[in-house]
């Protein structure tokens, strides 16, 4: 078939038109201000400055910043100004146009945001860990200076996420990993819970397509009835609502792959035992005689005249929203068929905010300044002050910003009845850090509910608290333990630096005289053992505790890294004929070890033959044949093998993208691998006799420990495995579950 590349061209104008005249029109639907000749002008400078180029999927590049321009005014809400930069996005990073050209043709706060984004272009991680760490520094500070720059920065990455198909596996766990590791919880911070909740699920999706398919079968399995469920369920609502007229719209809500598959990883459950799959959105059109919290109120209470709630699943955000903005208030209920369902209870103005996030709603309708503080004001003032005094180390500040991402709050109260809002699992140092400097700094203890604690307390949403202080009182390097919050910590560690980096300094060069001792150079692998063996947070923490001697580093050569026998034959042969041979063998060895070099593009094969030699299995996570892994290539040219869903491999991916390869397993059950199988059920006679039966008898499986309690007739046991894969351990499972009075048995970690 020969293909017209005049009419090839015309077709893609006719394309790229309709597709901007798309971004048009949900513009002029919008409540901003008509400024459409700039936006015009914006895609007529953009695509005359991409023509030519194309993406790796084939299409023309200027579909992609119109993509991102849609998003930015139909699912985020934003005006003219981001619709430009959204469009301009690239044009500075991939043309030879430059900001003045911008700042000339348009004007200057669209050049500044189009210099802010090309600033964290590529990624907000570049190719080694310093200048990751520091992008995202950067990334910060131009958020905090225009909180627009993040915004369309996330509209880019979830049409990247969009189209991530056209990527090579690496690049997609790479892109994959970084979504979810820093992009999903910024988007979660700002309230864009709906980009939130597609970032993860394609994230998800990419990481673990296998899981996402079944999943995603199952919930598709069960639509049907979930359909019967909401009609039967909905109706009295429906009624009662029009009967205090109520104009309202009901919407149904499946819990998303992600979110579903999350909840059986930290439950440890399988897809029958989460329960709250269902939830009704209620959004209704507040009457102007009362307040709006006033209505939330009186359609719970006619919810719950209609169907009992569960007394401990009642969410009250509209009393105290969230710090993303987040207003609503939610209970669970006792709905047909015995299924608990979910009933969210919003006004029009909170369901805005909910799906499109406050820094929507904030500043940017009619471009004026508002007088009121809200929480995202409050959040980028912290974010500025602790952007002024960053810590000595880039990937530290990085993550302890991280820490306050991911976090949930809690609300607390001061003596005085004001109240604060603080990540959850903060504690009481964290909180006297939140109120002033000095307060943490003279910190000795802290009164909660009128009850003496100390510094490590955790924090409790309702909590009252009262900080105790002392001027004698001095900032503790041990404080480090357990504050949680990015404010506390930098301003811990900025305060602590000289004598912190000392110390840090004596006990870096120990361990390395202490890994000379045995040959080892300090790699990322190497010091992660070490923090494994030691039980300490990190190689920061280790290198502190090893330069105050709270640690024995003479276990690094007798426990951990055990010098080998030397070989007694071979020692003979060397003195009988000299060193000549040993030492062109060994110069062939290095040769072979400098050769040998990963591949980063193809598909790291994991045999039998490699294992220990060219990878070693993460100790963290324990991955097995036939879990979904991908590998991290140390300083060593050695490939780390780590599930997927490790937390630890999360970070790998976001912060050494450049390292990670993808990979298969291809081994021939000549290796075992070591797992934890845990069981509870209903004790009785026998019971122990014939597991272990099973496991040893039936499937020939090798036991390392058998430990089981009994307490009130229930049985808790766990098994210390050695199998050959996953499909041995997932037949075993199955077979002990037939067991009379088994109740559940399940992989866990160990």
């Amino acid at each position: 078939m020969i293909i017209d590349p005049i009419k090839q061209m015309q077709d893609e104008q006719v394309m790229i038109q309709q597709a901007f005249d798309e971004v048009l029109n949900v513009y002029t639907h919008s409540p901003h201000r008509q400024k459409v000749e700039i936006i015009q002008k914006a895609f007529e400078f953009a695509n005359e400055a991409h023509r030519g180029i194309r993406r790796r999927s084939g299409e023309p590049y200027i579909m992609h910043p119109i993509a991102v321009a849609k998003i930015v005014a139909q699912e985020i809400g934003l005006g003219s100004t981001s619709i430009c930069a959204a469009l301009l996005h690239d044009v500075v990073e991939d043309t030879d146009y430059t900001v003045e050209d911008i700042e000339t043709q348009f004007n200057k706060r669209i050049a500044i945001i189009v210099d802010g984004l090309t600033k964290i272009s590529g990624g907000v991680f570049a190719e080694r860990v310093s200048e990751q760490a520091e992008n995202f520094r950067k990334l910060l500070l131009t958020m905090s200076e225009d909180i627009r720059v993040i915004l369309i920065k996330i509209a880019d990455r979830l049409h990247n996420m969009r189209t991530l198909g056209s990527m090579p596996p690496a690049k997609q766990y790479k892109i994959a990993g970084e979504t979810l590791y820093i992009y999903a919880p910024l988007a979660n911070r700002l309230g864009l819970f709906s980009i939130k909740s597609e970032l993860e699920n394609l994230s998800f999706k990419y990481e673990h397509p296998e899981t996402f398919a079944e999943i995603t079968a199952q919930i598709e399995a069960e639509s049907a009835e979930h359909e019967q469920i909401y009609s039967e369920f909905k109706t009295p609502i429906e009624a009662k609502l029009k009967a205090l007229g109520f104009t309202a719209e009901l919407k149904e809500r499946v819990k998303t792959v992600y979110s579903v598959w999350h909840k059986m990883q930290t439950k440890s459950i399988p897809f029958e035992e989460v329960y709250d799959l269902l939830a009704l959105r209620i959004v209704f059109e507040p009457k102007p005689e009362m307040t709006e919290q006033e209505q939330c109120w009186i359609i719970y209470s006619a919810i719950t005249q209609i169907y009992r709630p569960h007394p401990e699943r009642i969410r009250d955000w509209v009393s105290t929203p969230k710090a993303n903005g987040y207003s609503a208030l939610h209970v669970t209920v006792m709905g047909p068929h015995g299924r608990w369902i979910e009933v969210q209870i919003r006004s029009t103005h909170m369901n805005e905010v909910a799906e499109k996030g406050l820094a929507a709603h904030w500043k940017y309708k009619t471009g004026e300044q508002r007088d009121d503080e809200t929480e995202l004001d409050k959040w980028l003032k912290e974010l500025k002050e602790e952007l002024k005094n960053p810590t000595p180390s880039a990937v530290d500040f990085m993550d302890n910003v991280k820490l306050n991402l991911f976090a949930s709050e809690i609300f607390v109260f001061t003596p005085k009845g004001e109240i604060k809002t603080i990540p959850q699992g903060a504690t009481a140092l964290d909180f006297a850090f939140l109120l002033h400097s000095d307060l943490g700094f003279k910190c000795i203890g802290a009164k909660v509910n009128h009850k003496l604690v100390p510094l490590s307390h955790v924090l409790a949403s309702g909590d009252q608290v009262e900080i105790l202080t002392a001027k004698m009182q001095k900032p503790q390097a041990e404080w480090l333990r357990f504050v949680v919050t990015a404010r506390a910590k930098t301003k811990l560690e900025n305060a602590l630096k000289k004598e912190l980096t000392s110390v840090s300094q004596t006990g870096q060069k120990n361990i390395e005289e202490e890994l000379k001792k045995v040959s080892l150079a300090p790699t990322p692998d190497t010091i992660q053992r070490l923090v494994e063996y030691y039980k300490l947070a990190d190689k920061k923490e280790l290198y502190r505790q090893a330069g105050k001697n709270y640690i024995d580093l003479a276990d690094i050569s007798k426990k951990i890294f055990k010098p080998r026998q030397p070989n007694l034959l071979k020692k003979f042969v060397t003195l009988q004929f000299g060193s000549s041979e040993n030492k062109k063998g060994k110069d062939e060895e290095e040769i072979a070890v400098s050769a040998h070099k990963v591949d980063r593009k193809k598909t790291f094969r994991l045999t039998d033959e490699k294992s220990g030699k060219s990878f070693r299995i993460a100790p963290c996570c324990q991955p097995i044949p036939g879990d979904d892994v991908f590998g991290y290539v140390d300083e060593d040219e050695v490939v780390i093998v780590h599930k997927r869903q490790c937390p630890e491999a999360l970070k790998l991916k976001a912060s050494h993208g450049e390292r990670i390869v993808t990979a298969e397993w291809a081994m021939h059950k000549e290796l075992s691998f070591a797992v934890t199988v845990e069981m509870n059920g209903i004790d009785r006679i026998g019971m122990l006799r014939e597991i272990s039966r099973v496991v040893t008898d039936e499937y020939s499986i090798n036991i390392q420990s058998i430990n089981i309690e009994t307490k009130d007739g229930i049985f808790y046991g766990r098994l210390h495995l050695y199998v050959y894969g996953t499909e041995q351990v997932n037949n075993l499972c199955m077979k002990l579950l037939k067991i009379k009075g088994m109740s559940s048995v399940k992989r866990v970690e160990a």
